[in-house]
């Protein structure tokens, strides 16, 4: 008994895990990020020719807008799980749909 709500648990928080991953592709999230960092860079670029005119010593790194890197083993592996929950999915989906076409059309 304690190992099936165990498990229950953990299919749900899977679950979770992947809707929340799912989401926040489908909804833009990934694409509002990289417009965010075109603005960043036009804001670069207009700093840049301001100090140009202004004739002040150029250094690039002043320019470059570093990135924090948030890769890491969890979300990782939480985009590997994400990738076999989807493959698998089509999958199923494409067999029932299959096996479906196949009945109408015996009928």
């Amino acid at each position: 008994m304690k190992y099936k709500k165990l498990l229950e648990g953990m299919m749900l928080l899977l679950i979770i895990l992947f809707l929340s991953l799912y989401l926040s592709q489908a909804t833009g999230y990934y694409n509002y990020e990289e417009n965010k960092k075109v603005a960043l860079t036009e804001q670069a670029i207009k700093r840049f020719e301001q100090d140009v005119k202004e004739g002040k010593e150029i250094d690039v790194t002043k320019y470059l807008e570093e990135e924090a890197n948030y890769n890491n083993i969890y979300s990782k592996a939480g985009r590997k799980l994400s990738s076999l929950i989807e493959t698998s999915f089509q999958k199923i989906m494409t067999s029932l749909m299959n096996e479906m076409s196949n009945t109408i059309n015996n009928s």
